[in-house]
């Protein structure tokens, strides 16, 4: 068995380790996951992330290891985004607090499947096509320049979506949820809930996401084993995050504008890389910088609106 092969599944078995202990011991019975407890969570993804780019520095050295943690603070970094979508989604189906971690769950074991198609996909073309590179930096960099314009009330319209319309027509739905259960069954005929069509609709945005953030990681490594190894730490981190940041994450009103400039920095990064080929640490600090600046200018501009509604 080779070394690539042995950390592949070595990689492989801790995840499924760790999702099979995060469903049948600490999530056994379904509760509303506070936000003490989601701290805790998050605070253990990302520590364990840490202590895997430790290994990855031991085992690749340096480069591979900064490669790591830069592709793991993009995807950390955008997936914030995609919280906004989550609460947007759970809001419009009224998903009580106490099941979303389920849905979250399965969403995320479909976005780990998804994520390792997208990427081998992504790197084989890279490879074979290498003029690839600059249509995702530019496709990168128009993403970013039109996430400002963006409204913030967009409204989800999951009835809209292609995939629940197809399973619509596959399968008919209750209009009220049964507890936790994706399916029942009503005088012996299958019915899908209203649960499962918020699970779908997860998924499907997922898939939107990975778009954006596949070819942002792209930019970063070609290393298939450190692109997915950072891809899958950040989401299993996204569940955690969102039941830490949900109630506090619409006052972080500039990280929009945080998110766009590191798309648009990661985009010029590819496109420019035939002339200059940025070093990782300078990279890793620009996109930190950035998203700090962001958080940063919403929490200070924050304080200065409440201070102002005061002194009125």
């Amino acid at each position: 068995m080779s070394e690539k092969l042995i950390l592949w599944v070595g990689f492989s078995v801790f995840v499924l380790a760790m999702l099979m202990l995060d469903l049948l011991v600490f999530n056994k019975k379904n509760h509303e996951i506070k936000i003490k407890e989601a701290l805790l969570w998050s605070a253990m993804w990302i520590s364990l992330a840490l202590l895997f780019n430790f290994g990855v520095y031991e085992w690749f050295g340096k480069v591979k290891a900064m490669e790591f943690l830069t592709a793991y603070v993009i995807e950390k970094s955008l997936s914030v985004d995609n919280l906004f979508v989550f609460i947007m989604i759970f809001s419009f189906f009224k998903v009580k607090p106490e099941f979303q971690h389920k849905v979250l769950f399965w969403g995320i074991l479909g976005a780990l499947i998804l994520r390792i198609i997208f990427i081998i996909a992504g790197i084989q073309l890279i490879h074979t096509f290498h003029w690839i590179i600059y249509v995702f930096g530019a496709f990168l960099i128009y993403t970013g320049a039109k996430i400002p314009f963006e409204k913030d009330d967009d409204k989800i319209e999951p009835d809209k979506n292609v995939l629940v319309k197809l399973f619509r027509k596959m399968m008919p739905v209750t209009p009220d949820f049964h507890g936790d259960k994706f399916f029942v069954r009503i005088n012996a005929k299958k019915f899908a809930t209203p649960l499962f069509i918020t699970l779908i609709t997860i998924e499907f945005s997922d898939l939107i996401f990975a778009v954006d953030s596949i070819p942002a990681v792209l930019a970063i490594s070609d290393d298939t084993f450190i692109v997915y190894t950072s891809n899958v730490f950040a989401i299993l981190g996204l569940r955690a995050l969102y039941f830490a940041l949900a109630g506090i994450v619409q006052y972080f009103r500039y990280l929009k504008y945080g998110l766009a400039a590191i798309l648009i920095f990661v985009g010029t990064k590819m496109v420019i890389s035939w002339y200059y080929e940025f070093p990782i640490l300078l990279s890793l600090a620009v996109i930190l910088g950035l998203l700090g600046l962001s958080v940063l200018a919403s929490i200070i501009i924050k304080e200065k609106l409440e201070g102002s509604e005061t002194d009125t």
